[in-house]
């Protein structure tokens, strides 16, 4: 049976691509790629004439039994815009289609925008969770940070430049002020790491607008805290000062020291009278 390849491509720096990630490109019979366009220019530096065809999420549907019947005559590569391909983009689907169709799925390592702005952080890289693009929507992405409040992960976001003012605000109202790096443009000439807390960037990027997609890597809770137990988390909340506060400003506070998640306490503070 014939092979299916990750390939992981550049995120900015063309001198990324490895040496095998050549080769490979080289010696498929096809090359599914999330923008033809955008990889025909890769391609064209380095000379690799291989076909290629689109594989990306509008067309997934369509293009699986096609790329398939190409593996079936031959090895494959699958290439995303920029970085590992199968992170974030339907790239998984058509992997377990290969799977589940007989074919070997191997991995071209390299470039990785998470990992990469995760080791250049300076912030923990033993534990870590990756939760990709925030959602649009402010509801939704105010759940999605609240699920994760109490962990003690180190938290790897994606965000575009025009949703970064309040996707930092929610982040610093749910999760309190911690530590956070914001990378971008990574590899390339304007390579940016801003590192500090939430409230300093929210400022930083008041006066410096973000420009093209960033990658957010923040704190997990504090782990050198030890977690409440419930009775002082309910003592707590009936006492001054938090009792004294208005609720999601009391919520906020006590969640940084307790090391619960903010929305229980918010729930514990607003229920305190029944």
């Amino acid at each position: 049976m014939s092979t299916l390849y990750l390939v992981s491509t550049p995120i900015g720096n063309l001198e990324d691509l490895s040496a095998r990630a050549i080769r490979i490109l080289n010696e498929v019979n096809l090359i599914a790629a999330e923008d033809t366009r955008h990889t025909a220019k890769l391609l064209n530096h380095f000379g690799i004439r291989t076909r290629s065809t689109s594989y990306y999420d509008h067309n997934k549907g369509q293009k699986i039994g096609k790329v398939l019947d190409a593996l079936a005559a031959g090895d494959v590569a699958l290439v995303s815009d920029a970085g590992t391909p199968g992170l974030n983009d339907p790239g998984y689907l058509l992997v377990r289609a290969a799977l589940d169709a007989g074919h070997t799925v191997s991995p071209i390592p390299g470039p990785s925008a998470p990992i990469s702005a995760l080791v250049v952080s300076g912030l923990p890289t033993d534990q870590f969770l990756y939760l990709g693009y925030l959602p649009r929507k402010a509801g939704e992405r105010r759940r999605v940070i609240e699920e994760v409040e109490a962990l003690r992960y180190t938290l790897i976001f994606f965000e575009t430049p025009h949703r970064m003012e309040e996707a930092l605000a929610d982040l610093e109202e749910i999760l309190g002020d911690r530590q956070i790096a914001v990378a971008g443009e990574l590899t390339k000439l304007y390579e940016e790491v801003f590192r500090g807390s939430i409230s300093a960037a929210r400022n930083h990027f008041k006066d410096h607008p973000a420009r093209g997609e960033y990658t957010l890597i923040v704190d997990g809770q504090n782990k050198e805290d030890k977690l409440w137990e419930e009775g002082d988390v309910r003592h707590a909340v009936k006492s001054p000062p938090y009792s004294q506060m208005p609720p999601s400003q009391a919520a906020r506070e006590l969640a940084e020291k307790s090391g619960w998640p903010r929305r229980k306490i918010y729930e514990l503070l607003t229920k305190t009278d029944e």
